[in-house]
């Protein structure tokens, strides 16, 4: 499950294994590892890459379903017409 939740944010974000490992200062065989469920990441590392893809790490680890969007530096109403936004698009699907 880690794994695949790793590939997938990675993916999302347009990035292939040598530019995540570059990002966190690992080898692309680490990214690799991680993406495959050869290895897991140490806890530190998981939390760098919650932070990074803006998600908690329940979510990375699966225990959760919910995705996280940091809004810090954003006024309420703009918060507000994302969530707009968000559940239009969630009545639309």
């Amino acid at each position: 499950m880690l794994g695949e939740q790793i590939k997938t944010l990675r993916m999302s974000r347009g990035l292939n294994q040598v530019e995540m490992a570059k990002i966190f200062g690992v080898t692309k065989q680490s990214v690799s590892n991680w993406e495959n469920g050869n290895i897991m990441p140490s806890i530190d590392m998981l939390i760098k890459i919650a932070n990074f893809f803006s998600v908690s790490t329940d979510y990375l680890l699966g225990l959760s379903e919910k995705h996280a969007l940091n809004t810090d530096g954003l006024s309420e109403s703009q918060v507000a017409h994302i969530q707009a936004l968000i559940n239009d698009i969630l009545q639309v699907g």
